[in-house]
């Protein structure tokens, strides 16, 4: 008879995912019970929650944690990837308070409850040693935001949305399992490090057909989860038609937890084929970020240009993903978190653009924009500056480490692609600035003014910006240090 052996069970592993999850169930009770008014604090709830982790995971940090027999590694790699989740959460949070004044459709439990759902998945994947525990934290990240683009329920393009991310996600989800059997059948462990371990043992298993239809799955699989070419697709539909404060939220949670699991399983699992893998994510790289800039170019609706912006960012992590050496994975981590606070930014203010049910996502609705609203004019430029890689913004130092590290190490032509792409993206991202201070408008418009968490997010993330862009030290040695304690 075979004894069940439980597994330990390590809190100060799990402390921040904890929180979060104890966090969400707190919401929805709360929300079951409070009637009126009592509503309008689960906003305030979730975003102490979130700060509760947070003070946790900075507590943790520099310790080397397991949990669940190594399912879970609480690294310093898997530090900065929740450190990414936390800051995200929070300022989608503080956004999204001003947001439930202009769409009368959020249910603030079930909305504050998937999102912090939502952020204990992104952190677990972040965090995973094992493939079956990547899994596990990919359908809970993603069921949640599946809910979450479907929220505005009276618009027909916000449905569109969810079914579209549903049935292209769960064809991945799909193909990214599928992998992993093949792999355990080559290897016989699900285990990151072991699998690592094992192809070191057994050069002859490298090229076993098993192993190799097993990356090519993984590689769909997590290549729709980063909008990578040619699993893109659906990436402009769903972030045009997801709520806007919901958009900036997959656009950089839920980047980050997909490239964290690849770089985990790909630089830790799959090590000794490095060789093999490369000169794919080369070519991968290059046609994401030049197919999202050229087709941004086209874009009339802001949403659907960010969304195609996305997908170009995406080719530019996957050139330090391509690199492949510390200061390469250091540079996407310092990337990752200056995309997360521009992006966000840039759709927060976009969300303030709205008044009664009614969100101005047209280009033509931003003229003379930065005249008539100075302060959203002002974070806008700031947010566009980062993310078209324009100093002193922190895009501008996330692509300089990127670049530099690749000329470095002999990838030159594809530096200078990555150049030539971030030339190309000058041309629709200083389009926004240029019609908000440049254009007059060709119709008024009247917006509700920002609310104080609003105008607090939008400060924080500006802030951050520019100091990741004028002094990036203290980010870039706290990157460098993370990637070299992963597990």
């Amino acid at each position: 008879m075979l004894d069940f052996v439980v597994p330990a069970l390590n809190l100060k592993a799990i402390l921040p995912q904890l929180i979060l999850a104890l966090t969400a169930l707190t919401v929805l009770l709360v929300d079951v019970f409070a009637k009126g008014k009592g509503k309008t604090s689960l906003g305030a709830l979730s975003l102490a929650g979130v700060l509760a982790a947070l003070i946790a995971l900075v507590l943790s940090r520099g310790s080397h944690e397991s949990a669940y027999s190594g399912m879970l590694m609480a690294d310093g790699f898997g530090f900065f990837i929740t450190l990414i989740v936390c800051i995200v959460t929070i300022l989608t949070i503080l956004a999204s308070m001003n947001y439930e004044k202009i769409c009368k459709d959020i249910k603030v439990g079930e909305f504050y409850c998937l999102m912090l759902f939502a952020a204990f998945g992104m952190s677990f994947m972040g965090n995973a040693g094992n493939l079956i525990m990547i899994f596990v934290a990919l359908e809970t990240m993603s069921i949640s935001i599946y809910v979450l683009a479907g929220f505005k329920t009276d618009d027909s393009k916000s449905i569109e949305a969810a079914l579209k991310y549903f049935l292209l996600g769960a064809f991945s989800s799909g193909f990214l399992l599928f992998g992993f059997a093949l792999v355990y059948g080559a290897s016989g462990t699900l285990d990151i490090v072991k699998l690592g371990n094992f192809f070191t043992a057994n050069p002859d298993a490298l090229h076993h057909p098993m192993v190799l239809g097993g990356m090519a799955l993984m590689t769909v699989g997590f290549g729709f989860k980063v909008a990578m070419f040619p699993f893109h697709m659906w990436t402009p539909d769903v972030y045009e038609g997801a709520p806007t404060v919901v958009t900036g939220f997959m656009a950089t949670g839920v980047k980050a937890a997909a490239f964290a699991a690849l770089v985990r399983v790909f630089f830790v699992g799959f090590a000794p084929l490095q060789a093999d893998w490369t000169t794919i994510m080369w070519v991968a790289a290059l046609l994401t970020m030049t197919v999202g800039n050229l087709v941004a170019i086209a874009q009339t609706d802001i949403k659907r240009m960010l969304a195609y912006s996305s997908i170009a960012h995406a080719g530019y992590l996957l050139i330090g993903f391509v690199v492949g050496t510390d200061l390469a994975r250091s540079g996407m981590l310092f990337y990752l978190l200056a995309y997360a606070f521009a992006n966000i930014g840039a759709l927060a203010v976009i969300s303030a653009m709205g008044k009664d049910g009614q969100e101005y996502t047209d280009l033509s609705d931003y003229d003379g924009v930065g005249f008539k609203y100075p302060f959203l004019g002002l974070m806008m430029t700031i947010f566009i500056f980062s993310m078209a890689g324009i100093p002193p913004a922190a895009g501008f130092m996330g692509k300089f480490f990127i670049f530099s590290e690749a000329i470095k190490s002999g990838y030159i032509w594809l530096a200078i692609f990555g150049v030539i792409n971030s030339v190309i993206s000058l041309y629709y991202y200083l389009g926004v600035i240029v019609r908000m201070y440049f254009k007059d408008p060709e119709r008024e418009i009247s917006i509700m003014a920002p609310t104080g968490t609003m105008i607090a997010a939008l400060s924080i993330a500006a802030f951050c910006v520019l100091q990741m862009g004028i002094f990036p030290a203290y980010i870039w040695d706290l990157a460098r240090e993370s990637v070299k304690m992963i597990m």
